[in-house]
């Protein structure tokens, strides 16, 4: 698994005040306390809605709010109660406060609900102190005050595969070409930020998720180029797909690429270097690629998948492999 993190902003509403007011009608001079009570702020509810996988399928707002209450008003009306906001959130998230990181609570399960920001209670009218000794009160209550807090959310995601390999190693495209992921794709390093999943369809019901991971650099271990939470996210994957560019631009080793990236999974720990492991060799629509391969796989001592994910070539063969190896390595 890796964790997918946002931070959130809840408001819940205010309640709404209490009126002080008096019955007024033609030949009743003596009216009692009319003072309606104020209307109940709205609440901001985190449901679990299996509709969202990621928390990319999460309205764009950071900040959620709910509405205020309405005053009372005299005639002993109440005022109208705030409308409630329910957050949608995807299942397995856990939510934590922001600032101590306290879990507060994990929403499992598809209709899971936690009232994150309860709404102010509304202020008491003067119609509600009324006694036998004190039938003309003035005396009303303001409406409770508004809830604001910030959440860390945090969602461990499953990927069966995870692709790693050095800066601009195609993974990007990789995963766009196999599954319906819309990864960033340029020619520059680090385009890849965060981890995108996809979903690869084998058909017959069988499928399993592919994970672009940002490129390692030497020194990621100790929080070198984009740091060590890249190698987190590694952590939580069942099987690694090491890419490597069998056809530099810059002409370095491709051997020497992978010995970099195993290097840093190596010094990293966390049992990854004990992974199941797929190396495939990338761009194998260019030059001898078959022999490009079959040279890393010499050096390397493990077999190497020639590879193009412009042209198509070696896919199939990489995602026979990478089931292969899923079915060999269950979940525990």
């Amino acid at each position: 698994m890796f964790i997918d993190e946002r931070i959130l902003t809840v408001q819940s509403g205010a309640g709404g005040d209490g009126c002080s007011a008096f019955h007024r009608e033609k030949f009743v001079p003596m009216g009692g306390p009319a003072g309606g009570d104020g209307g109940r702020g709205g609440d901001v509810t985190l449901v679990a809605d299996s509709q969202f996988t990621t928390f990319g399928d999460m309205e764009a707002d950071r900040t959620f709010r709910a509405g205020h209450g309405g005053n009372g008003a005299g005639g002993k009306c109440s005022g109208s109660d705030g409308e409630d906001r329910v957050v949608r959130v995807p299942p397995g998230t856990t939510v934590r406060d922001a600032e101590t990181l306290e879990v507060l609570v994990d929403l499992v399960n598809p209709g899971d609900r936690w009232l994150a920001a309860k709404g102010g209670e509304g202020g008491l009218g003067n119609a509600r102190f009324a006694t036998a000794t004190d039938q003309a009160p003035t005396r009303v209550t303001l409406g409770e005050p508004s809830i604001k807090r910030k959440l860390k959310l945090e969602l461990r995601l499953l990927a069966d595969a995870g692709l790693v390999g050095l800066p601009n190693a195609g993974k990007s495209t990789l995963l766009a070409r196999i599954t319906r992921a819309t990864p960033r794709i340029a020619d520059y390093p680090f385009t890849t930020l965060e981890p995108y999943l996809g979903l690869v369809e084998l058909g017959n019901y069988r499928r399993f998720v592919l994970a672009d991971l940002p490129g390692l650099i030497e020194g990621a271990h100790q929080g070198k180029g984009l740091g060590d939470r890249f190698l987190r996210h590694v952590e939580r994957t069942r099987v690694l797909i090491h890419l490597v560019d069998l056809f530099p631009i810059d002409g370095s080793d491709p051997a020497e690429a992978y010995a970099t990236v195993r290097r840093e999974i190596e010094a990293y720990g966390h049992d990854l270097a004990s992974r199941p492991e797929i190396v495939v060799g990338s761009k194998g629509d260019l030059g001898d690629a078959p022999a490009a391969a079959r040279r890393l796989s010499k050096v390397l001592g493990v077999p190497v998948i020639a590879m193009s994910a412009v042209s198509g070539r070696g896919l199939e063969d990489l995602v026979r492999a990478v089931q292969k190896t899923l079915d060999a390595h269950p979940i525990a």
